[in-house]
């Protein structure tokens, strides 16, 4: 019998920490989105950073000055801070080693006093305390790679896009605690195992997942947890990227991963990607409930915009697992780093 890990703990977990969110009381955010700023930045590393590319979309959409910049980029740049910007800073842990430099050189009157919202599970961690608002995200201690912490984050991003869109807070509150039922029952029912065997145990193994639009954040996502969790090659490309030269690592041995595949809103560029690489003689797996000749569907859906995302990284993570395990090593056991990344 294999034995469970503290990932997959995590993982089944995920639905608990998105029920406790959904019950929790959210600061108000409607003064916030009532300003006008000079500039809205969302940073953030890693995976704290990618889950802020549906809120960017979003306040873009409105018509609102946001940027996207990760936090040691925006060490190296800190003058795209001014007094009158809106700095929106996500780091699971609230302690990152970028996150932390931010908010020293913020102290110190290094970088302009901007209003910072901080976006972490720790209420006692320097980002909590940093923070002009905080909103934590309630999803408990992790024991390795981001899981349950993630799916927290991209709720709470929903909140605070929700909040420059007008939506009513309750709304968005029923969404979330919605999308806890959906990741409780993709848990049970997701099966890549066959997928995640060939793609490790291939002696040219090369894999790759793509997305676009707001699945864009999965496939950076799932490349990331990928590496930590099951010491396996994977990169992350948004949309198009993949034609313009990574192409060139179709072919037998390459597993290509789509997201965001529904036959409700088809994607057509996706849809003759898949088609292309299935010519090539690669394997691809489509995540959502569309289907091409020669590709394999994994049914992952939700209620919602948000559900679909909390849909297919639970197949992200259930990759994960099972590369891992093909390829030897316990799913998502740190070898050379650590939970938190302190180093900068």
């Amino acid at each position: 019998m294999t034995e469970v890990t503290p990932f997959e703990f995590d993982i089944a977990e995920q639905p608990a920490a998105l029920r406790r969110l959904a019950e929790a009381e959210i600061p108000p955010l409607d003064t916030l989105a009532a300003r006008k700023w000079d500039r809205i930045i969302l940073t953030g590393m890693g995976s704290s950073d990618y889950v802020a590319i549906p809120t960017w979309r979003t306040l873009t959409a409105l018509g609102l000055p946001a940027q996207l910049i990760d936090s040691g980029q925006l060490l190296d740049n800190p003058g795209a801070i001014t007094p009158n910007t809106l700095l929106i800073a996500t780091s699971q842990s609230g302690a990152s080693g970028e996150t932390v430099e931010l908010l020293n050189r913020r102290a110190a009157g290094e970088i302009a006093q901007a209003t910072l919202v901080g976006i972490a599970d720790p209420e006692d961690s320097p980002l909590a305390l940093a923070a002009d608002i905080f909103l934590p995200l309630h999803s408990g201690r992790e024991a390795t790679v981001s899981t349950k912490s993630y799916l927290n984050s991209m709720a709470v991003h929903r909140l605070v896009a929700a909040a420059f869109a007008g939506e009513p807070p309750a709304a968005v509150l029923a969404e979330i605690a919605a999308t806890a039922d959906t990741v409780e029952n993709l848990i049970e029912a997701t099966d890549v195992k066959d997928a995640a065997t060939s793609t490790a145990r291939h002696p040219q193994r090369r894999l790759v997942y793509v997305g676009r639009g707001d699945e864009s954040a999965t496939s950076l996502f799932s490349a990331l947890i990928t590496k930590e969790s099951s010491k396996v090659p994977a990169e992350g490309f948004i949309g198009g990227q993949f034609r313009h030269g990574p192409f060139e690592l179709a072919g037998d041995g390459l597993t290509a991963v789509l997201y965001g595949m529904r036959q409700e809103t088809p994607d057509e560029s996706l849809r003759r990607l898949a088609a292309d690489l299935v010519a090539t003689g690669s394997q691809v797996v489509l995540v959502g409930d569309d289907r091409i000749d020669g590709a394999l569907t994994v049914p992952a859906n939700g209620t919602s915009p948000l559900g679909n995302l909390a849909a297919s990284t639970v197949v992200a993570e259930h990759l994960a697992v099972n590369l891992a395990r093909a390829n030897g090593v316990v799913p998502g056991e740190f070898r050379y780093g650590s939970k938190i990344t302190t180093a900068i």
